[in-house]
């Protein structure tokens, strides 16, 4: 590396990500310039890869670099994640996935002596979310995910950024793990180590949507920002940039423009099977993008798709469209299980569970018949279109449904960067 390389580097802010998924977030922080990234923490293979892949081929890393920068490792053994000397079992599970630097010597070997000016990151939500919460008999609250959240805490101690990023779902706000209120814990733990947030009571005037920013998606999220007791930078100077960061301007980013000039894939007159697939749609134009293949769609659910679009079934109410779900189903559900994107509208919320069905996200051209592709996920996700995703079909929807939106990451980095710049 020579010497103005050096130079650019050191006058950059630096981040580490935990639970850091495919990306999302580190891409968004990359994307303005201003950000070095020391390390990222996650522990499932597809989402290293993917992330390893993408140090490569946009920002510029070796292989061998991407490979010691994103550690493989479970965050709650925080204490080796840290400072290495990993304990016989964390050999044995992810010795071989990672570089020999980080066994030895954690985060802080990784990291190499520099400074750290802020830790960024968001703990599996499904402890938090409504929607999980509603389908366990428990509420989720025995679910270890409520307190994951005290790993953030405990590395924030160790390293003492100026700030940190906590991303996290709107449910976060109601849940109560333990019958004591999670912003609470939070609140008090962040408080333990000398950092301050936004006391419980103020926590909802945190959530921001990824449309306000550019993301053609209704997307809220709560985004808790800390900052160092003693540290010059106030949390509240950084929300009051984000907030300037807004991109919307009398009209949000709709589904038409993330996906509307992708080649169309119709469904055959007849399926066949390749290799391990059944294949019910092909693209008019060879495009060349593997990540843009549409799932197999029965012709029942074919014929759904067709008239759920055909006759606006969306803008029903909800007791109506579970009528109608039903009538059409032969069956007594309380949920309508079916729902087209709107071409003129951004698009709901894109979920992790979308791996497992498209019935909740059926492509807007109602001569296509189909759900959306991985590649319509990522672009409505606001993920660049060269951002390659590795792993099966159904690991690249669950990672892209987990990751922060580039563009909404983009922005909470440029007013972080903002803030911290004038202070230095």
């Amino acid at each position: 590396m020579n010497q103005v390389s050096e130079m650019k580097i050191a006058s950059k802010q630096t981040f580490i990500d935990l639970f850091a998924g495919c990306g999302g977030l580190s891409e968004g922080f990359l994307q303005t310039g201003k950000f070095d990234a020391l390390a990222h923490v996650e522990w499932e293979v597809p989402m290293v890869n993917t992330l390893r892949k993408r140090l490569v081929e946009r920002w510029g890393h070796s292989e061998k670099d991407a490979f010691k920068r994103v550690i493989h490792f479970d965050i709650q053994k925080t204490g080796e994640l840290i400072d290495g000397q990993w304990s016989d079992d964390s050999i044995r599970r992810f010795g071989k996935s990672n570089d020999d630097a980080v066994l030895k010597g954690g985060l802080k070997a990784v990291c190499g002596g520099r400074k750290v000016n802020l830790i960024i990151g968001g703990p599996p939500c499904q402890a938090y979310s409504i929607a999980g919460r509603a389908q366990d008999r428990n509420s989720m609250k025995l679910d270890y995910r409520n307190y994951l959240f005290e790993s953030f805490v405990r590395v924030v101690d160790a390293f003492r950024p100026d700030a940190f990023v906590f991303e996290n779902v709107p449910g976060m706000l109601s849940a109560c793990p333990g019958d004591v209120p999670v912003t609470r814990r939070i609140h008090e733990a962040f408080s333990r180590v000398g950092y301050a947030i936004r006391p419980p009571e103020r926590m909802s005037s945190s959530v921001y949507s990824a449309s306000d920013f550019g993301v053609p998606q209704r997307r809220n999220r709560v985004i808790v920002i800390g900052t160092r007791v003693d540290a010059e930078v106030k949390h509240d100077e950084i929300y009051s940039e984000i907030d300037r960061m807004k991109t919307f301007e009398g009209r949000e980013r709709t589904v038409r423009d993330a996906i509307g000039s992708l080649p169309s894939i119709m469904p055959l007159s007849r399926s066949f099977r390749a290799g391990r697939r059944n294949i019910s749609h092909m693209a008019e134009l060879e495009n060349g993008d593997p990540l843009h293949e549409a799932r197999y769609h029965n012709k029942s659910d074919m014929r759904i798709f067709r008239e759920w679009i055909s006759k606006n079934l969306n803008s029903l109410p909800n007791d109506a469209k579970i009528a109608y779900y039903n009538r059409l189903k032969g069956k007594t559900s309380n949920h309508a299980k079916y729902r087209n994107l709107e071409w003129n509208r951004p698009s709901p919320t894109v979920v992790a569970h979308l791996y497992k069905d498209g019935l909740m996200f059926i492509h807007p051209d109602v001569k296509q018949c189909r759900s959306i592709t991985v590649r319509e996920a990522a672009l409505l996700q606001s993920f660049p279109e060269d951002f390659d995703f590795l792993g099966t079909m159904g690991e690249r929807y669950r990672m892209i449904g987990n990751a922060v939106p580039p563009l909404m990451a983009k922005a909470i980095a440029g007013g972080i960067a903002s803030t911290l710049n004038k202070k230095g």
